[in-house]
């Protein structure tokens, strides 16, 4: 795979091949049109349950975007683009760095997947590390809200995010389908060009797909430095109205490919992502990030009276991520690793359905230079895992648990010698689904989750100048537990719906970054420090239908987060948030206009600082144009006031806002 130049990128990507492939897909596109073809593309199950349910009958509460839905809610991260669900925030590093946030859980409790494999790269040891992920060219996005370690480990204990792709087709294809997509505009200035094509004669299908991504510095109404900050510590504004340093270039694709039978699939793909941006809060460093990964995988059903189905998942992924001052490279980040899954779903046993899984990982992290403040480590996983369900009458009864196997060897770091640990997490739930009748429904889960501590958390030691911070680990670390109870009260009645739900979640051993108090070289020491804590909150949202033509919508959420052993909240937890929005659509035309109100934020710990409440008035204008392709134009108008927002999630909410108010033009075609 070839890749578009950009000033800021190795000169052994070539310019004009990548924009050769999205020409052919959008080219591909007219062919098809003309030829009067129009095939859909089959939906995956839903993360969360691998017994393939539907979303409405889950236990645990999950959003699914994708289609038109996800094309017109496409931010520049993925953590952005998932900041509109109830529950999920971003951490925000600048606008080219944003990991999700959900129920005020982030960094390695939230688990992110690409194809239902984890994507390995460096974000959840920085803030500043963005995600090998990019939203142009993924198909669906499933959230589950909530403890999922049971299937995915304890890097999973407050969520999962999978980003589903299709790079690899699951199903018969005969002819062609994909999408092209192109917009320009935004606060900071986008270019996005996009193209995805699958084809098949019914036993072979073959996928491809090529992005490209330019951005500039981000508009912002005022300064950058919060005048917060600025009466705190005396920290000058400067800049009014950009955020320096926060441009962007990326690019990448992928090709894929499958041998399609009546019961199952076999194949490949291989995807390459590049990406060079801004890292903000260093103004003269630029990220230069590269990631390149092989997949295999497979699924046959049918298969007998005893196992009846078998998956299997495979993913090699080899990451770099260099740090460069000045055209100098200061921090070259590696990690490079292989990680799987194999499923077997065994014959029904009176009522009950179910299956037994293998899931394993082994990588390897290294960080040289200037700024590394974790040695090289070493992490193998080996977990067995079983899920089942029993149904009875209009009670659904799900139950499961896993033993997992986790040990990690850092090699000798400065005067910190060469250090082994190792653990066995174990974790089982309890769920239920009942249904009152064809409107009411509700679901709950019980469930216990252990987390190894990630090697950060057990080895760092030193300057983490991203967060400006001194950081030290602890390698005596033992497990994180946590008990937790998750309810959700569902009601459905035609297109009307309301999810209304509340969790609560005990951790006896929780391992939170803490201020010390302490200087070490000129930076604020936090040490990594295991205490009692809880999260609690609600969630809901709704939607109406008022009339044919226009349908309201409402959401909510709330997360309450505490250090029970010293009675101060946890920091960088999202404030209360209200919000609304109407749609119209009637023929051609859509618009849709959203309201979103985040309080106030000022229940913080020690040395972090408030957050002032702020309105975002978002906007959406769609038309789908009269001609023999479907294709569809549209405007984006986000922060129509103009507001200074901060969110609290945020390492930077103090150093780096959100765009001003900003228009995004689009044109997308799907066939």
């Amino acid at each position: 795979m070839n890749y578009i130049r950009n000033p800021h990128m190795p000169k052994a990507f070539a310019a004009k091949p990548l924009l050769g492939v999205i020409a052919i897909l959008f080219t591909s596109h007219a062919i098809a049109a003309d030829a009067g073809t129009a095939i859909d593309l089959p939906s995956v199950d839903v993360t969360g349950n691998p017994l393939g349910v539907s979303a409405d009958e889950m236990v645990v509460p999950v959003t699914i975007l994708g289609g038109r839905e996800l094309s017109l809610k496409r931010e520049s991260t993925l953590g952005e683009t998932l900041n509109s669900i109830p529950g999920v925030s971003a951490s925000g590093f600048g606008p080219n760095s944003s990991r999700p946030v959900i129920r005020g859980l982030d960094a390695d409790r939230i688990r992110i997947m690409q194809n239902g494999v984890g994507v390995l790269d460096a974000s959840s040891l920085s803030f500043d590390h963005a995600v090998t992920v990019d939203p142009l060219v993924i198909e669906q996005i499933e959230v589950v809200r909530g403890p999922a370690a049971l299937l995915y480990g304890g890097s999973a204990v407050g969520g999962v995010v999978n980003a589903v792709d299709h790079r690899i087709p699951s199903e018969k294809l005969e002819g062609v389908t994909g999408r092209a997509e192109g917009s320009a505009g935004g606060a900071d200035s986008q270019r996005n060009l996009a193209g995805v094509v699958d084809a098949g004669n019914g036993i072979i299908a073959i996928h491809a797909d090529a992005y490209t991504r330019n951005s500039s510095d981000l508009d912002i109404p005022g300064y950058a430095v919060s005048s917060r900050k600025n009466r705190t510590d005396g920290t000058p504004q400067e800049n009014r109205g950009k955020l320096v340093n926060s441009s962007a270039n990326g690019e990448g694709g992928a090709i894929g490919a499958s041998l399609t039978f009546d019961n199952g699939y076999a194949g490949g793909s291989y995807s390459g992502f590049r990406n060079n941006y801004g890292t903000v809060a260093e103004p003269t460093v630029r990220a230069d990030m590269q990631s390149d990964r092989w997949d295999l995988a497979s699924e046959f059903k049918e298969l007998g009276s005893v196992v009846e189905r078998v998956k299997f998942k495979l993913a090699h992924t080899d990451y770099q991520h260099q740090e460069i001052d000045n055209g100098v490279i200061g921090t070259t980040f590696k990690n490079r690793g292989l990680e799987g899954t194999l499923e077997a779903g065994h014959a029904s046993f009176g009522n009950i359905k179910g299956m037994l899984g293998f899931q394993f990982q082994n990588s390897n992290f290294a960080a040289l230079g200037d700024e590394a403040f974790v040695p090289a480590v070493n992490t193998q996983s080996k977990a067995l895992y079983l899920y089942e369900e029993l149904p009875i009458d209009r009670l659904k009864l799900t139950f499961g648990g896993r033993v997992e196997r986790v040990t990690l060897s850092a090699a000798e770091f400065g005067s910190e010698p060469a250090k082994d640990s190792s653990f066995n997490p174990y974790s089982y739930a309890l769920g239920s689904l009942y249904s009152f009748n064809q409107n009411w429904s509700l679901a709950a889960n019980l469930s216990h989750n252990e987390r190894a501590p990630s090697y950060f958390e057990l080895y760092a030691k030193g300057a983490h100048l991203a967060t400006g911070q001194y950081e030290i680990g602890n390698s005596d670390f033992g497990k994180e537990r946590s008990n937790g109870i998750d309810a959700q009260l569902h009601w459905k009645e035609g297109k009307n719906s309301v999810n209304f739900g509340a969790y609560y979640t005990r951790f006896s051993s929780y391992l939170g970054l803490l201020n010390t108090g302490d200087f070490n070289a000129g930076l604020p020491v936090a040490q990594f420090t295991s205490f009692a804590a809880t999260f609690k909150g609600l969630e809901a949202d709704g939607r109406f239908k008022l009339t044919d033509n226009l349908d309201l919508t409402v959401r909510g959420d709330y997360v309450r987060a505490d250090n029970r052993d010293n009675g101060e909240p946890l920091p960088r937890i999202t404030p209360l948030r209200l919000g609304t929005g109407l749609q119209y659509q009637k023929n051609s035309l859509g618009a849709r206009l959203d309201v979103l109100h985040a309080f106030k934020q000022d229940r913080t710990t020690e040395n972090e600082l408030a957050t002032d409440c702020y309105t975002n008035v978002s906007a959406l204008v769609t038309y789908k144009l009269p001609t023999r392709l479907n294709l569809e134009v549209y405007a984006k108008a986000n922060n129509l006031l103009n507001q200074e927002i901060r969110e609290h999630s945020s390492f930077l909410k103090d150093m780096a806002p959100q765009g001003g108010r900003s228009v995004l033009l689009g044109l997308r075609a799907d066939f």
